[in-house]
């Protein structure tokens, strides 16, 4: 059988290519088709134990057997950690996109007669970090799976925050100091959730959902999450 693998981030740049075809026997499972790839390309063997697999845009167990036609994605580190298992979730307004952002469209998705109050948060791009200058960012992103896991944690949120309503904005691209990198609304009938609401999406954001940043600078470039 046949799938096709894609690579993103740092698996992009160190293999020069953002696909490939992989062929298997039928029956292989995920750690099969893992270990064949390891054997193919030294920095997937290089990383292994430290990125995760993604079928048909869900995070899966190496267990899973694959199917002919099947899409594999290798999801290097974030920035600030891996993500669980998927869940469907109800469409809303969460979104990766190339283009500028906008806050006015967050906080239309979010308004309605019942909210008391609208919390709004812009993350931008900084002209210095961790004791360096930052020149730009560049983010990719899985982008069919990123909408799907922002959705996910807008829901998860609401429902830990009784009445409250998520949406959110994130770029793709190359980001120049003072550019928009995220921008979210969150609205509640009471201020104090509608900042908790908010908070809470900021905090998963980074931690889950299949971005990536890279920094550059002018001593050089990294992939911010990669590690030493």
């Amino acid at each position: 059988m046949r799938i096709q693998v894609l690579y993103f981030a740092f698996f992009r740049e160190r293999l020069a290519t953002s696909e490939q075809i992989l062929e298997l026997e039928n029956g292989a499972t995920v750690g099969d088709a893992l270990e064949q790839l390891a054997r193919e390309h030294e920095a997937i063997a290089a990383m292994r134990g430290r990125f995760r697999a993604a079928v048909n845009q869900e995070m899966i167990g190496n267990d899973l057997m694959l199917e002919d036609g099947d899409e594999l994605a290798l999801i290097p580190p974030v920035a600030g950690g891996s993500d669980d298992p998927e869940k469907e979730t109800k469409p809303r307004y969460a979104i990766v996109m190339n283009e500028a952002l906008s806050l006015d469209r967050v906080i239309a998705a979010v308004q309605g007669d019942g909210m008391g109050g609208i919390v709004t948060f812009v993350g931008q791009v900084r002209d210095f970090n961790d004791g360096h200058e930052v020149v730009r960012l560049e983010y990719e992103a899985y982008a069919e799976m990123a909408n799907k896991v922002m959705a996910r944690l807008c829901s998860e949120i609401e429902e830990e925050v009784p009445g409250a309503r998520l949406a959110v904005e994130h770029r793709t691209g190359v980001l120049d100091i003072g550019d928009e990198a995220v921008v979210i609304a969150a609205a509640a009938p009471h201020r104090a959730e509608a900042f908790t609401a908010c908070r809470n999406l900021i905090d998963r954001l980074k931690d889950h959902v299949p971005i990536w940043k890279k920094e550059v600078a002018p001593s050089g470039e990294e992939w911010i999450g990669m590690g030493p």
